[in-house]
């Protein structure tokens, strides 16, 4: 047991490792730099943890190893529950029906259509094809952990998604301030657009910063809007990974994230608006920090070695997907602002 008497210090040992990339990835992402680009110490800790993981990873004592599982696994569902302080049913109240109707088409439209490509058109196993989908459609990488937790897949194919957040994110940020003036949406719309497209929280800040404070208030609102969908998607998930409408003899136990759920009840109480703005300020702080520990450890516990066998596929279904909110997140931005303000 990995906090039994005899295993409990090996196993602290183990977890103090991530708290140390933890703060080291929070660290960077204040480097002006760093932070210019819209590096999240999330992401940044996963690139950590698979240096460390791929370099120096088998001086850890094997001992230490369930103490790195701990963090990947319960510091993670931990995460996802204190992620609800971020948002406020009042927010998606102020975006409005056009901004949930853009979440909902393009969250839906980009799940499906990856799960498809990834499948059936590029021949990847069906755990990293969700994980890649739930990046793009969803939240980044919030999302690809919150995932994972259901999928339970293997922590490579998490690092997999993970990269291609990274990669198309990035390219995002620097896309959309560029979009802006060629594209005949108003501020509205092209924040509505930003926020249900963008992959990453801070690639909508970093993109919405560059374009007006208008374009980033609706941008943030409306992905803090997109980020609660993860829940329905993961019960939804939960539901087709158990045998969905297969015979009765054949399902398994519905998966149930009851961590997801969590999240919303926080959202709620959040919502209440029962603490003081500094608490909330601090509990952001630390949820971010015990998301940077998952990251980091799920990057240790990623062997480059592999992707190999995945090859390309994985940043061809991104690549389209990002193509996919990208034109599709245009139409559908404006037409719901056109039909539902």
């Amino acid at each position: 047991m990995a906090f039994s008497r005899h295993q409990r210090a090996s196993t602290f040992s183990g977890i103090a490792m991530t708290v140390l990339f933890a703060f080291a990835s929070m660290y960077i992402a204040q480097i002006p730099l760093i932070a210019a680009l819209g590096f999240s110490p999330l992401v940044i800790a996963i690139i950590l943890g698979i240096f460390y993981g791929n370099t120096l990873y088998h001086q850890v004592p094997k001992e230490w190893i369930p103490g790195i599982k701990f963090s990947m696994q319960k510091m993670l569902r931990l995460g996802i529950i204190l992620y609800g302080f971020r948002i406020t049913f009042q927010q998606i109240y102020t975006v409005g029906l056009p901004g949930l109707v853009a979440d909902a088409i393009m969250l839906t439209t980009t799940f499906l259509l990856g799960y498809i490509l990834g499948v059936r058109f590029f021949g990847l196993d069906r755990d990293t094809s969700i994980l890649t989908a739930s990046g793009a459609s969803v939240c980044g990488a919030a999302a690809v952990l919150a995932t994972e937790g259901v999928v339970k897949s293997e922590s490579y194919k998490a690092a997999i998604a993970v990269a291609t957040v990274v990669l198309f994110g990035t390219i995002a940020m620097f896309l959309y301030p560029f979009l802006y003036p060629l594209l005949d949406l108003s501020p509205m719309a092209f924040g509505i657009y930003t926020g249900a497209t963008v992959h990453e929280v801070a690639q909508v800040v970093a993109a919405g910063v560059a374009i007006s404070p208008e374009v980033m208030d609706t941008g943030v609102i409306v992905k803090m809007t997109r980020v609660m969908m993860l829940v329905p998607l993961l019960l939804v998930l939960g539901w087709f990974l158990s045998g969905g409408s297969g015979s009765a003899g054949e399902r398994r136990a519905i998966v149930i994230p009851w961590f997801a759920i969590m999240f919303v009840v926080v959202a709620g109480f959040n919502s209440l608006h029962l603490l003081p703005q500094e608490v909330i300020n601090f509990i952001n702080t630390l949820d971010l920090f015990l998301l940077a520990m998952a990251m980091a450890a799920i990057g240790m516990e990623t062997n480059i070695s592999k992707f190999r066998g995945v090859g390309m596929k994985p940043i061809w279904v991104a690549g389209i997907l990002f193509l996919w909110l990208v034109v599709a997140g245009y139409f559908v931005s404006k037409y719901s602002v056109a039909f539902l303000a």
